[in-house]
């Protein structure tokens, strides 16, 4: 059997005053010789001569520039003497010869190679016309499938793109205010703000189309967890957001769907923004993205982040993309380049707020969103939401709703804390014990150290003395080692990680069920974040960590944020001269805000001491 192939190609001249001219491709016969490959049928792998413009996708396949530089020149285009062409790659007609991707880069939905061209039918990454063919049988054979199982008879479902307008459930309407009300408290679900929706209880409540609840299904969401149930309806409305929950509670989930919801709405532009403070939590928001938007029209996405190459990024934006997921930095770097239009933005997420804030991001933020419409719905998300996050969301919401699921800024419910007092030259021989100890031992462990090269003498150490499989992770590791790390880790390659803080946020560490504290962080911000590593989405965990008095700052706050989940406390801790002096200084600060008050019960109190000051003046 034979694959035709009849394509215009035209790309970018590497000279700036020219360009090059369309280049036909000649129809050619390519013999395939697996049975595979005889089972594709001829019109799926046919496609119409059209022309490419440099400046967006083609109709059949979109074409991105190698980031090495041209390739060899095909076809017999004749070029005029005034125009001169650029080298052309003939577009791959086989999987084989496509090479795999690199860590953030599309992936080909059918073989896992280079996603390097798009479907003009489906908006999906393939890799080359083979792959193109076997995805376009799949839809079509599954499309038969749905239409054999729901019968004929069935009305045509609106179009996708129509206007989205959600509205209240009516069995959510006809409950009793306290029901509602009942609910939430069981649910740890605490609302601020005015006229605010009730909660769901199921996604097809919502009124979803229904490619969108086949996905939530595929991905696993069977029903919405607590921060899905009030931030999916909120959301949906177009209302400004805060929102604080626990680690791994879904909050990625509920605010992808309002923004595939606004993305879906007709836009030459981007639609929707996704700003996160680490290329792993934007590569991880990407995939569960690309998982909810399969067999939606026109839904792209793009990654936008640091170490990775630009040039690949600077073509996919050209592509009428709907949603871009981004690091803060590399955006900018993009926008100093006039390569991406924020001026069709409808929603902007800023997830792992407070973390941008401590990496000092907060400018490049407003920078950004200052390029972005006045009119955009913006959303804030982090597990905790401290007094530098109120402040930004003063600046930047309008009438936003505060959502908080569990006590604010207290650790994940589902993780078992437990706090060790260790002195420091102990810490190594007490960790070698936890790991030996058939009880708390549950592979992989993720250990946290407050530097970069005590992650890799502490790795070495637990290899050496324990035998098991472990690795360092940190900043100055190459995306490419920290991806195979993250790829190992899900894989059950590594028995042991000792990181920094960099895997403290965001990221969905499902299989990790013990997590070392073995340098307690500088801040229970951080603490609630990396003890959160060890709960996500729902599942149980143990935390150990590890204090002595280099951490003497934080005792108070130790007993403020443990104590109420019911963890017993080292008496090293409780019996602290350091403790006690923090919580008579904290008596002191309270005594004094509460003398600053005007009561009925000290008002005349007040008037005789004023009376008695201006006397003695």
């Amino acid at each position: 059997m034979f694959i035709p192939r009849s394509l215009k190609v035209k790309k970018n001249a590497l000279d700036d005053e020219k360009s090059c001219v369309a280049k036909k491709l000649k129809p050619q016969e390519e013999k395939l010789t697996s049975e595979e490959e005889r089972e594709i049928p001829n019109e799926a792998l046919a496609g119409e001569e059209s022309s490419v413009p440099s400046e967006g996708p083609g109709p059949d396949l979109d074409f991105p520039p190698e980031s090495h530089g041209p390739s060899a020149a095909v076809g017999g285009a004749e070029p005029s003497a005034e125009d001169r062409c650029v080298p052309e790659e003939p577009i791959k007609s086989f999987s084989k010869t496509q090479r795999w991707a690199e860590p953030g880069e599309p992936v080909c939905v059918v073989c896992g190679r280079y996603g390097e061209y798009i479907c003009d039918k489906t908006d999906a990454d393939v890799c080359s016309l083979e792959c193109k063919a076997k995805h376009l049988l799949q839809v079509t054979e599954k499309e038969e499938k749905v239409k054999l199982l729901k019968g004929s008879s069935e009305p045509e479902p609106p179009p996708l793109d129509a206007l989205f307008a959600y509205q209240e459930h009516s069995f959510i309407l006809n409950l009793q205010d306290d029901q509602v009300e009942n609910l939430k408290q069981q649910l740890g679900i605490s609302v601020q703000g005015q006229n605010v929706p009730r909660p769901i209880i199921d996604f097809e409540h919502c009124g979803f189309p229904e490619v969108l609840n086949d996905n939530l299904k595929k991905s696993g969401y069977e029903v919405p967890t607590p921060i899905q149930m009030q931030m999916i309806p909120i959301g949906l409305l177009g209302r400004d957001i805060v929102c604080s929950a626990d680690t791994g509670s879904g909050k990625t989930a509920a605010f992808l769907l309002p923004v595939i919801i606004r993305a879906l709405e007709k836009n030459i532009t981007p639609s929707a923004l996704i700003l996160t403070p680490t290329r792993e939590l934007a590569i991880q928001i990407e995939r569960q993205a690309k998982e909810l938007m399969c067999g939606l029209p026109n839904m792209r996405t793009v990654l936008l982040v640091g170490g990775l190459p630009l040039p690949p990024q600077l073509y996919r934006l050209k592509q009428n993309v709907k949603v871009i997921i981004a690091t803060p930095g590399r955006l900018l770097e993009i926008m100093k380049q006039s390569s991406v239009e924020l001026n069709g933005i409808k929603i902007v997420i800023i997830d792992e707020a407070d973390t941008m804030l401590k990496m000092g991001f907060q400018q490049q933020v407003l920078d950004i969103l200052e390029n972005t419409p006045l009119d955009r719905q913006t959303v804030l998300v982090s597990a905790t939401i401290p007094a530098s996050i109120e402040r930004l969301a003063n600046q930047l919401l309008h009438d936003p709703v505060r959502i908080i699921i569990g006590e604010k800024n207290l650790p994940c419910s589902n993780v078992r804390q437990i706090i060790l007092w260790v002195e420091e030259p102990s810490k190594k021989k007490k960790l070698f014990e936890i790991l030996n100890d058939e009880k708390l031992f549950k592979p992989p462990v993720l250990v946290f150290v407050d530097c970069k090269l005590g992650a890799d003498l502490l790795s070495d150490a637990v290899h050496k003395i324990t035998g098991l499989q472990s690795i360092s992770m940190h900043s100055d590791k190459s995306q490419v080692e920290r991806t195979r790390i993250l790829q190992g880790l899900f894989q059950g390659e590594y028995e042991v990680v000792v990181s920094t803080g960099v895997l403290g946020r965001g990221l969905d560490l499902i299989n990790v069920k013990l997590v070392v504290n073995f340098d307690m962080p500088s801040s229970m911000d951080e603490y609630v974040h990396q003890v959160g590593r060890a709960g996500r989405l729902g599942h149980n965990g143990t935390a150990i960590t590890f204090i002595n008095n280099n951490t003497k700052k934080l005792f108070l706050d130790i007993v403020k944020r443990v104590k109420p989940t019911g963890s017993i406390l080292p008496p090293q801790l409780l019996n602290s001269p350091y403790l006690h002096e923090q919580k008579r200084k904290e008596h002191q600060r309270v005594n004094q805000a509460q003398n600053t008050l005007v009561t009925g019960d000290n008002l005349m109190d007040i008037i005789k001491k004023h009376d008695k000051s201006h006397s003695q003046k």
